[in-house]
């Protein structure tokens, strides 16, 4: 408080008024800083670096983890005291609105993952969902295809309706980027919604031999970690750096959430990797042992 007052006032007028002794504050600015502030002004800027280069929605535990990955030796505690200090803070989630449309007269596949959200390799479970996100000139819905396995997004795409079309080209994309053509013995999951259970939907994924899999209709549960990802989508992106103008807006933002979340952002359940990194991991020790396929 003396320091940012005292170019107006003076040290003395102030600390007369705090009752604080002329001689303690200087005495405190001639003394040599510490080890530990020393330590915060070398932090301080690398903190801050982190945090700006993941949108501002990094919080204290995924900045440590990037600081560790990148060589540096800092505890979670130390960055949560920087962050208090710099007044900065990761985002938080909020709440949904509902964008499962159950089509009643539609056959419903089995549910063939039963909340078992794992995988062994890449391209062995998908997970499907749809999101929204409102504009000044209306809805746009995004749909994700999710690889289980490394959780990276392997396939997305924006519309202004959420007709089988939506959630078909994301799916489609997500073909082509896995090179996925026939009998890749991979599992489809997704929620009871009307697209995914619509005739297109289904015929399209009989042709490259992937069985669908359907949750119950409203339980997030059932496609637990699909909605994990569009609550992420939501809060790192579209509550994050709203409002939207509009659908082309939203497109652009999306391409470049994506490809971000895939190449940097650090996940949890990856032991703070990068879905792509974590994929490669898998691809590049496929070649090594070979046996292992």
């Amino acid at each position: 408080m003396i320091d940012h007052l005292r170019d107006g006032f003076g040290v003395d007028p102030v600390c007369r008024v705090l009752e604080l002794s002329p001689s303690t504050y200087f005495a405190r600015e001639q003394r040599p800083k510490s080890a530990r502030r020393l330590r915060d002004e070398e932090l301080i800027p690398l903190v801050t670096a982190v945090w700006e280069e993941s949108g501002r929605t990094y919080g204290a535990r995924r900045i440590t983890r990037a600081l560790v990955r990148a060589g540096h030796q800092v505890a979670r505690c130390a960055v949560e005291r920087l962050m208090r200090e710099l007044d900065i803070e990761g985002v938080i989630r909020g709440q949904r609105r509902r964008t499962t449309v159950p089509e009643p007269m539609a056959p419903r596949p089995p549910d063939l993952v039963n909340r078992r959200f794992t995988a062994q390799r890449p391209n062995q479970l998908w997970l499907a969902d749809l999101t929204y996100v409102r504009t000044w000139s209306g809805w746009v819905y995004v749909a994700f295809v999710l690889d289980a396995y490394s959780r990276r997004i392997v396939g997305r795409q924006a519309a202004t309706h959420m007709r089988t079309d939506l959630p078909l080209d994301a799916l489609e994309m997500a073909l082509w980027r896995q090179k996925i053509k026939k009998d890749a013995d991979l599992i489809h999951h997704s929620d009871r919604g009307s697209p995914y259970v619509s005739i297109r939907y289904t015929e399209r994924l009989v042709e490259v031999g992937a069985p669908a899999s359907v949750g119950s209709v409203a339980d997030s549960y059932d496609n637990a970690m699909a909605e994990a990802l569009n609550g992420t989508f939501k809060a790192e992106l579209i509550e994050h750096q709203g409002p939207w103008r509009d659908y082309d807006e939203v497109e652009r933002a999306v391409f470049q959430w994506v490809a971000w979340y895939n190449s940097e952002r650090l996940h949890s359940a990856l032991g703070y990797m990068p879905p792509d990194e974590y994929e490669q991991a898998y691809w590049t020790g496929l070649e090594q042992h070979p046996q292992v396929a």
